[in-house]
């Protein structure tokens, strides 16, 4: 009975040391065969500054560099403004005569050239101009026969030379009333026997205003086509009193998208109401600029030494840090820069970047969070 007891307790001790064998065995095994954990971008080793992206993985999070280039002008001021012609670079076409408006040949919006036919206008005067200029030809062509008889006979001493002169006056005078006559109808491009005469485009340019159709009447008070000058604009803006001293002609505006001009003007008294002074600067025509348009202009200064350009979205705020993400070997550097302002797209770097380097452009949010998590 003993020898069975015996028996059963060496089973259960040896049972449970195999027990035991086997769970440090699983164990370990577990342990050993424990999947790696897949790799992801953190930080470099032993640089807390770079974060490590592998280019395939960047261009999967949408990464996309810019280069950093230098600066020559840096935006010192965005000010608003509104675009309309120079001073002389609009006229009005005035309708020198009453009439009617017979035939009207161009719309408002046109580009005319100078010299081109704008509307044909009935008047009663061209009859009125047409007649006394046969009647004054008629006169002038008396004048000069009986002149020219009585210098003959004043030269062969037959009658006084008074008279002649006085022959020759008369004839100065008719003259002078033909070539008035001549003159009138040739500049308001009229013509006596028909009764019409011509507006026409002293400029070249576009038609700004047309008021005037066929049918209506006209007079010598009212100008029925107002012509802005082609290709020459001005863009007048509110400068902020603080800024009077520093702004002056010659320096470089923009407005959008990227239309630039020399201010020519500033002004030098401050407007009560908005604290502001007037600023005039030339621009060149473009399919954004049309007369009348409020937009807003960015003025330039030159750039401090080390001032670079990046596209205005690199730059992005980790940890309450101005920073851009700097492409190096590896990976991205975290980058603190001191930025100046922003004009269209791009912002000027004054500190912490240098010409040549590439910068992230696109894809900056998924890096912010990713120095934000490390």
């Amino acid at each position: 009975m003993q020898r069975r007891t015996y028996l059963l307790v060496a089973a259960s001790a040896a049972g449970l040391i195999l027990i035991a064998l086997w769970y440090v065995a699983g164990r370990t095994g577990t342990e050993g065969a424990s999947p790696k954990a897949p790799p992801s971008p953190r930080a470099g080793s032993g640089t807390p500054n770079i974060l490590s992206v592998d280019a395939s993985h960047a261009g999967q999070i949408g990464i996309h560099l810019a280069p950093v280039t230098l600066a020559d002008r840096v935006p010192i001021a965005t000010i608003p403004a509104i675009i309309q012609p120079p001073a002389n670079a609009r006229v009005a076409v005035a309708a020198t005569f009453p009439g009617v408006v017979a035939t009207t040949l161009v719309v408002e919006g046109e580009t005319v050239r100078q010299g081109q036919p704008l509307a044909i206008v009935s008047s009663r005067d061209m009859f009125t101009l047409g007649a006394d200029l046969t009647r004054a030809n008629a006169r002038l062509g008396v004048a000069r026969s009986n002149a020219a008889r009585l210098s003959q006979l004043s030269r062969e001493g037959i009658i006084a030379g008074a008279r002649a002169d006085e022959a020759n006056a008369m004839t100065v005078e008719v003259q002078a009333d033909a070539s008035e006559k001549s003159r009138i109808l040739k500049r308001v491009n009229g013509n006596g026997q028909r009764g019409t005469y011509t507006l026409t485009a002293p400029i070249a340019g576009r038609v700004t205003s047309a008021a005037i159709q066929a049918g209506t009447a006209v007079d010598g008070t009212t100008a029925p086509y107002v012509i802005d000058a082609a290709g020459r604009y001005e863009v007048v803006g509110q400068l902020p009193e603080r800024l009077i001293g520093s702004v002056h002609p010659g320096m470089i505006v923009q407005i959008a998208p990227d239309i630039r001009g020399p201010v020519i003007a500033v002004g030098s008294t401050i407007d009560p109401a908005t604290r502001s002074a007037s600023l005039k600067a030339e621009i060149p025509a473009g399919p954004d600029i049309v007369s009348g348009r409020t937009t807003s202009l960015t003025i330039f200064d030159s750039a401090p030494p080390g001032a670079v350009i990046v596209p205005e979205a690199a730059v992005t705020v980790v940890n309450g840090k101005d920073v851009v993400f700097v492409a190096v070997r590896g990976g991205f550097a975290i980058r603190e820069v001191t930025h100046g302002a922003a004009a269209g797209n791009q912002v000027v770097i004054l500190s912490g970047l240098k010409p040549g380097e590439q910068v992230v452009a696109t894809g900056t949010s998924a890096l912010k969070a990713l120095a934000l998590s490390r």
